[in-house]
């Protein structure tokens, strides 16, 4: 298992060799990803395994975890939100053979000299498991949204809108 984690690798050499790789990658090494943060502090955990399944299919086994500093969309303030990835993806060399690949098992196209950009490859997970819409779970509502005034704002059930076209109805 190796600690660093290179630049680049031939997939399919990893994959013969079922290469692990572990370590920390910061961050703020991933530009695409920092564009989606509040903050570009700390670091992605990360565990990679190349292999083959029992149906011979190559794969890369990511496990991430990181804390991404993201903004709430509820207060607007920034909060820590600890992301895990664990994803299999399946190695293929052309679109068509995604047919092939086991359920549960995410393509990644590898290009026609076989090199992957590992840091590539975790940057694209953590913005894949990054919350649509992101909340603090510790955060609440403010008073003005949650205080009486809302409630009496709810329209009261007699104030049917279609109540006229009843009573129209009626009449025939």
């Amino acid at each position: 298992m190796s600690v660093t984690l290179p630049e680049s690798v031939d997939a399919w050499r990893m994959v013969s060799a079922r290469r692990s790789f572990a370590g920390a990658l910061p961050v703020a090494a991933m530009p695409r990803l920092c564009g989606m943060l509040a903050g570009n502090e700390g670091a992605a955990q990360y565990t990679l395994d190349f292999g083959r399944d029992d149906f011979g299919s190559a794969y890369l086994q990511v496990h991430v975890e990181a804390p991404l500093t993201l903004i709430c969309q509820r207060t607007l303030e920034p909060f820590v939100q600890p992301l895990t990835v664990d994803s299999r993806l399946g190695l293929i060399r052309s679109e068509r053979d995604e047919a092939a690949l086991p359920p549960g098992c995410e393509p990644l196209l590898v290009e026609d000299d076989g090199k992957l950009d590992l840091a590539a490859v975790i940057e694209d997970e953590l913005l894949l498991a990054l919350p649509l819409v992101p909340v603090n779970p510790d955060s609440s509502l403010p008073p003005e949204v949650t205080g009486p005034a809302a409630e009496e704002s709810v329209a009261e059930p007699n104030d049917n809108p279609f109540a006229v076209l009843r009573e129209l109805k009626k009449t025939d």
